[in-house]
């Protein structure tokens, strides 16, 4: 039985990753530790407080009192820390509280971690940090995927200051022998996903019929993993990953962000046109006006420092840890679609 502190637990891949290890490990302690930022959600958790005893803390990483008293509390093995400011745009306008969270509270949790499992000697334990590819910075359209060897170039404040959270779990492995792992996804896509993210957004604005802004010409591409996959995998660097091991975790699913935005059009197009008691909830939808989704497409300036390309070679997680996706693209994007039309539905 192992006592799990996740951190940013009622966030989007936080929330899902609660779901899945309840659901596979129903016997561990899980502790959600979440700040509960326009991003946070706990009643993404409600039915597993019910159903395995799951504790929630409202809190923020940056408050090391409260996290003092958190690891005096339970005998935390595992923390898997999800906790972070993700936004690129928020990065752009507001740094600081992507320094704040992203590095000042992952020093936080190290420093707890190695006074109550190092300094304590206890020998099994595990700090599983959640990173992104964009540590990387950006591949033009024929570079080679990014590698665990790729050298950091972060292009933004958000990556840049996930980069030095990563180099700050490496150096609290390399220099006082806390078991670590990291892993460096990339994007994400699923239930539960906060709608200024491009997917939930590209949905919420044709249901309401607004206008689907792409940055620059739409030809920016990126790796899609379905959350779940994501989940798997930490899953598997948890029970099988090698202490201090950084492993890149992608979906194999390059797209342009104008083809996903045209393929969501086209499938709520045909979802809302094939069922009837759809679209009579979204009367301001295209379709319930005689039009096509792909009709509300508007180009918009491009964002400072756009990075091109994102792509995650994951041949590391293949060979070490036999992991590849579980969902096709289309699976996957067909239970993100259904999920957020129920979601729609109920408010």
């Amino acid at each position: 039985m192992k006592t799990l502190l996740v951190t940013g637990g009622a966030g989007f891949i936080g929330s899902n990753f609660c779901h899945y290890w309840a659901k596979h490990y129903p016997q561990d302690k899980i502790v959600v530790l979440d700040a509960l930022t326009y991003a946070g959600h706990e009643e993404y958790l409600s039915d597993l407080k019910d159903s395995v005893g799951l504790e929630f803390v409202h809190g923020d990483i940056c408050d090391y009192s409260l996290l003092e008293a958190l690891f005096e509390k339970y005998p935390f093995d595992h923390i898997v820390h999800f906790a972070a400011e993700s936004h690129v745009d928020r990065s752009i306008t507001g740094p600081d509280a992507f320094i704040e969270t992203n590095i000042i509270g992952t020093h936080n949790l190290l420093k707890l971690a190695k006074l109550h499992w190092l300094d304590k000697g206890v020998a099994e334990h595990r700090f599983h940090h959640v990173s992104t590819d964009e540590v990387y910075g950006s591949l033009e359209a024929d570079d080679p995927a990014f590698s665990e060897c790729t050298a950091f170039a972060p292009n933004s404040p958000y990556s840049a200051s996930k980069a030095a959270s990563d180099h700050l779990v490496r150096a609290y492995h390399h220099t006082y022998g806390l078991n670590v792992s990291t892993s460096n996804c990339s994007n994400n896509y699923g239930p539960r996903q906060d709608k200024e993210k491009l997917i939930p957004l590209i949905i919420h604005n044709i249901l309401n019929g607004k206008a689907l802004p792409i940055y620059g010409d739409g030809m920016n591409i990126r790796d899609w993993l379905y959350v779940d996959d994501h989940c798997y995998a930490i899953d598997l660097i948890l029970q099988q990953g090698i202490n201090g091991e950084v492993y890149n975790v992608g979906g194999e699913n390059e797209w342009a962000n104008l083809h996903i935005v045209e393929l969501i059009c086209d499938l709520i197009d045909k979802k809302l046109s094939s069922e009837p008691a759809y679209l009579a909830q979204f009367p301001d939808s295209p379709v319930a006006k005689g039009n096509k989704a792909r009709d509300l497409i508007s180009f918009v300036k491009d964002r400072a420092g756009h990075d091109r390309r994102y792509a995650i070679d994951p041949s590391k997680c293949h060979a070490e840890l036999n992991y590849h996706p579980r969902e096709t693209f289309e699976t996957g994007i067909a239970k993100t679609l259904d999920w957020y039309l129920a979601e729609a539905i109920k408010v």
